[in-house]
């Protein structure tokens, strides 16, 4: 990024001041850093454990323990698992067993039913397998019971719920050498045994709560977003929370959920507290159905090549284009537009008709770009909440990626609501939670229930959030290994941990599409086990030459993402705004770009040696 009060691109066509809103992001990104940086949140254990039922099953499910062996395990039934065993069923391997802690398949989105649940990324690149399902979503972003029931849909066509352990979790994974085999356990005294497994545990499963003074004391009703009470509220994720008309509701958190469940609630609520540390940014939806003159146009391949447009676009590349002139004149139907492109759209605009801008110069336009984007966004703000104060609060002074961005179509109206208040805390948090409520600033705000959308654990600590630690060759614990940060070749497989997969963000690429990166890493595993079925070959795991150089690409990149970051307003992508970034959403994860972190695997298979392992 360039330095603040020195562009050399013109800034004269602007109606804002960069230099005074660079002053203005430092400002509001300064007063929210806690000194606790993930320390802030309270463990889920103990008196809190009650947050992480799963509400969506009948209480008192018993089975008999399992003891066998299967070909592939698959630790989560999320979009990892589900595209792990989808392309290895393609592949022809039919002896897979999935293992997952909620009561059916969907991860994230088994956990997810609160009211107004639905993709942010346009159902048409975030769905995976559309063309392998001949599915086309309803709308341009699906609301999550269609994408549950997508989820449920790829398991049926690719025979997942054969030998599927549901209400099971891990409680010890060990590699034994004298069989060649991992040895996997469970809390229902399952004892697996598996040639390889794939761990796709998935990060947006296990909920976090704020770690405030007296959170246990609070003598209401309490829930996470992630296990909504719906016996309490009533209603269904399409909202109608009809029992809630006499209650006094607080919620804690601004984030991605709060924007998607805040207008049900206060539609339906007697009054609702919103108790805000960092505004989010919230741009227009528009979200419609899905036009059957659009999908009447759509080629084979269409699912891919929008997929592969989308994350070049956000990384300020240029889609390639039809060659003949009249396509190329237009915008390709693989083309997305929306608010995740548009700022990268605009300073596309800009570099094509000034190409002989130099690289920092070209820097400039887009962090214009971005500026000039967060003020439209503002702007918007104001036009549509009443009260000055409150909108002036709701306003997100940093840049458009520093947090997820958001788009709604009723949440800010929602403020204009006489039963809705605003509780801005000034970037400090709550300041305690008593038996009848919530305080900030000295005010306590008496409530009958205190929801938390507080999010999910992301950190690095692998096993941390999985629950349980990977044991592998010579008693190797992985917690001991990448205790001091990840350590892998091509962010799939680990040196001394062999026939294991790690699927998710662990240095690889980093997407706003989290299905994309998962997909990618399941075609790669599936090749490499399709080749050692192939070559007849028992174990495969990375050379230590192959991980240290993998290590070495991605520390490389890190100043990249660090120097970015680093800069951002407090929050799980940085690290809460702590430098070194060794325990954020981002730490480890390879800064090149998806793009070219797909090209590298791609090559590498078509390469065909499998270099960088070692097979036996």
């Amino acid at each position: 990024m360039a330095d603040a009060h020195k562009y050399t691109v013109d800034t004269s066509h602007l109606d804002f001041d960069p230099d005074a809103l660079w002053d203005k992001y430092a400002y509001e990104r300064d007063k929210r850093i806690i000194k606790e940086g993930f320390g802030q949140y309270q463990d889920i254990k103990g008196d809190f454990s009650h947050f992480i039922d799963d509400h969506y099953v009948k209480a008192g499910f018993t089975r008999e323990p399992i003891k066998d062996e299967v070909e592939v395990l698959i630790i989560g039934g999320g979009f990892g698992g589900l595209l792990t065993g989808a392309h290895l069923r393609d592949a022809g391997v039919e002896d897979i067993r999935v293992i997952d802690k909620a009561g059916d398949f969907g991860g994230t989105w088994y956990w997810n039913r609160y009211p107004g649940a639905q993709c942010d990324v346009e159902a048409y690149v975030y769905l995976p397998l559309l063309e392998e399902m001949d599915y086309i979503p309803k709308e341009r972003y699906s609301h999550a019971p269609e994408i549950l029931k997508h989820s449920i849909n790829i398991a049926k066509k690719y025979n997942l719920y054969d030998k599927a352990c549901f209400q099971t979790e891990v409680t010890e994974m060990r590699w034994d050498e004298s069989i060649k085999r991992w040895v996997i356990k469970t809390d229902r005294n399952d004892e697996f045994k598996a040639q390889f497994v794939a761990m796709s545990n998935g990060l947006l499963t296990r909920p976090k709560l704020p770690g405030i003074k007296g959170i246990e004391k609070f003598q209401g009703h309490t829930f996470h977003t992630s296990r909504w009470d719906y016996d309490y509220t009533g209603g269904s994720s399409e909202g109608d929370l009809k029992k809630l008309t006499n209650k006094r509701v607080g919620i804690i958190g601004t984030g991605a959920t709060a924007v998607q469940c805040i207008p049900h609630l206060g539609e339906a609520a007697q009054e609702l507290y919103v108790f805000q540390r960092t505004p989010s940014s919230v741009d227009v939806r528009n979200n419609a159905p899905t036009s059957p003159e659009w999908v009447a146009k759509l080629e084979p391949g269409w699912h891919r090549k929008r997929m592969d447009n989308f994350e070049i676009l956000l990384a300020g590349g240029q889609p390639k284009k039809k060659k003949d002139d009249k396509a190329a004149n237009k915008n390709d139907d693989a083309d997305v537009d929306d608010g995740w492109t548009d700022v990268h759209n605009s300073a596309n605009q800009i570099l094509k008709q000034r190409p002989k801008l130099t690289p920092e110069q070209k820097k400039e336009v887009r962090e214009l770009s971005d500026m000039k984007k967060m003020e439209e966004i503002r702007r918007r703000t104001e036009d549509i909440v009443e009260d000055r104060e409150t909108a002036e609060a709701l306003k997100a002074y940093y840049w458009q990626f520093c947090k997820r961005p958001c788009f709604h179509d009723e949440y800010l109206q929602t403020y204009n609501l006489p039963n809705v208040t605003l509780v801005d805390t000034q970037g400090q948090g709550v300041d305690e939670i008593t038996e009848k409520g919530v305080v900030v600033n000295g005010v306590e705000y008496e409530l009958d229930c205190l929801i938390f959308a507080t999010g999910f654990e992301v950190g690095s600590n692998y096993t941390s959030q999985s629950g349980y630690d990977v044991v592998g060759r010579d008693k190797l614990s992985l917690k001991d290994k990448w205790k001091n940060g990840l350590s892998t070749f091509h962010g799939l497989f680990s040196k001394n941990f062999p026939n294991c997969f790690f699927l998710g963000f662990t240095q690889t690429a980093v997407t706003q599409s989290v299905t994309h990166t998962l997909d990618e890493q399941a075609q790669h595993l599936t090749y490499v086990i399709k080749h050692m079925r192939e070559h007849e070959s028992e174990t495969v795991e990375a050379t230590q030459a192959a991980e240290d150089d993998w290590v070495s690409i991605i520390e490389s990149h890190a100043d990249v993402l660090e120097t970015h970051f680093i800069k951002c307003t407090p929050g799980y992508y940085n690290n809460e705004g702590k430098s070194g970034n060794n325990n954020g959403f981002l730490a480890g994860q390879f800064g090149g770009g998806p793009q070219k972190f797909f090209k590298i695997l791609k090559d590498w298979r078509n390469e065909g040696s499998l270099k960088g392992l070692e097979l036996k």
